[in-house]
């Protein structure tokens, strides 16, 4: 955290550079105001790199335009219609919005959209007081009105107004102020909690490419999980994502098991170390924290108080795919992430089978195979899976694990195992056994596909042989 000084120096620096300056002077010979506003003033006092600058003004869109086309490099009209003017300057990317007084009407899913006049104005209707600080250019004036720099040192989200008021012009700021959370590492000021209890069902009224994009933002973040608990604990989840919601199972008390949806958040935590530690430098990767996050959706529709007091959750892995495909489509994701996500889901459970008794190299290819373009993902989520607090347990299954991928390395340096295929193509099968397309060489492929699978490359002889002695003996019944 910067001093105030610090900040003010960091933000005198940036308004010095030339893509800053030069676009002050535009605004300024044209007797229009400007001022950097939200999250580059807010990273200033975080002693955070500034980019993305965001910037604030009384002049029109069309205004805008004419001010900024002379300067840029590329300008965007990237919406226009809510005011909002995208340009690249001396290599930085600025958005300029005009001042705004928007909110929604209670029916429609997206805001009416009003501009404002002044600038303290627009700071009152931002999300956040540590969002609605400005910085007047170019004359570099602060301009704090909701004490928003208080609550960066105190580091707390509050609402430059009323919280159900903030909530009830965009009820996407309750998965924003979560987010933030996760983010900046900050807590959420009483009311702003309570307000997201009160206001949660208004999350119905945010459509779902927004949700999405939120709740993508929120799982993008170093360390998301106080960020799901805050949606989880709000209700905002019963609407967005009820799954998760189900996961907080009520224990029986003579049917103990460990607390599903803590193990879930810790599952994610541990991903996303893990992450780190195999892909550093690497972007967040959502596809496996969505699958991390998911992994165990299943098990309250398949859970089973046994005799005994145990609990089972038989299938749950085939459940929550289906349930998270199901979901995940909902949400908007696109077809890519949910086929992704609801595989690694459906397979999170294999390896506990090679936990128990050592795979052959059949099974070991089967499980590479199965897995496909996941199989580096699938790895990070099953060693995240161990939550046991047993450590010679938690022990053992990452020795079982380290095998598997020791195995694994081993048989794709022999055998290409990264690209499995039978030894044959279809067009080999065609011509040995002089068929036209159809569903007997898929049939004879998946034949060799599984010799390939239990045995290894034979090579082409070897599999032409082979494949000849299973079409004489199941010709009849494949015809």
């Amino acid at each position: 955290m910067h001093s105030v000084a610090q900040a003010l120096q960091s933000l005198n620096n940036l308004a010095k550079s030339s893509p800053v300056a030069s676009l002050a002077d535009a605004f300024q010979a044209a007797h229009k105001e400007l001022a950097l506003v939200g999250g580059p003033v807010r990273d200033a006092f975080l002693g955070k790199q500034l980019t993305d600058l965001d910037f604030t003004t009384d002049a029109s869109p069309e205004e805008v335009l004419a001010l900024v086309a002379p300067i840029a490099e590329a300008v965007w009209d990237v919406g226009r219609a809510f005011g909002t003017v995208a340009a690249q300057i001396g290599g930085e990317k600025c958005e300029i919005t005009t001042y705004r007084a928007d909110s929604y009407d209670g029916v429609s899913r997206k805001p009416e959209v009003h501009f404002g006049k002044t600038l303290e104005e627009d700071l009152a209707r931002r999300d956040f007081t540590v969002n609605a600080i400005a910085v007047r250019l170019p004359e570099l004036v602060l301009v704090d009105p909701s004490g928003g720099i208080d609550d960066l040192i105190a580091k707390r989200i509050c609402a430059p107004g009323a919280a159900t008021d903030s909530f009830d012009d965009d009820p996407l700021r309750m998965m924003r102020a979560a987010r933030f959370v996760s983010q900046l590492g900050f807590s959420l000021d009483p009311e702003v909690e309570w307000a997201m209890q009160e206001r949660a069902a208004s999350i119905q009224r945010i459509s779902l490419e927004r949700v999405n994009e939120e709740l993508s933002k929120l799982l993008s973040t170093p360390d998301p999980a106080e960020g799901i608990r805050i949606l989880v604990t709000s209700g905002i989840t019963d609407y967005v994502l009820p799954e998760l919601s189900a996961l907080r199972l009520e224990v029986d008390e003579h049917h103990h098991h460990k607390d599903v949806y803590e193990h879930s958040l810790t599952v994610l935590s541990q991903a996303i170390a893990l992450e780190g530690e195999r892909f550093p430098h690497v972007a967040p990767d959502l596809t496996l924290r969505l699958a991390a996050l998911l992994h165990d959706i299943g098990k309250p529709a398949t859970r089973k108080l046994e005799a005994g007091g145990a609990v089972s959750f038989h299938h749950h892995d085939v459940v929550g795919a289906k349930l998270a495909r199901k979901r995940l489509k909902e949400l908007r994701f696109d077809n890519e992430t949910v086929k992704n996500v609801s595989l690694l889901i459906e397979l999170h459970l294999r390896f506990f089978g090679y936990s128990e008794n050592a795979w052959t190299d059949s099974a070991v290819r089967r499980y590479v195979r199965d897995a496909g373009s996941q199989l580096a993902r699938l790895h990070i989520l099953t060693r995240a899976d161990v939550t046991t607090r047993n450590k010679k347990k938690a022990q053992f299954l990452a020795h079982a694990y380290d095998d598997i991928e020791r195995r694994i390395d081993e048989i794709a340096a022999s055998e290409e195992l990264a690209a499995i295929r039978p030894d044959l193509d279809g067009e080999d099968i065609m011509r040995i056994l002089n068929l036209s397309p159809g569903k007997d060489v898929g049939r004879a492929y998946g034949f060799l596909m599984n010799v390939r699978l239990d045995e290894g490359p034979l090579g082409r002889e070897e599999a032409t042989q082979r494949l000849l002695s299973w079409w004489n003996d199941n010709k009849k019944s494949v015809s």
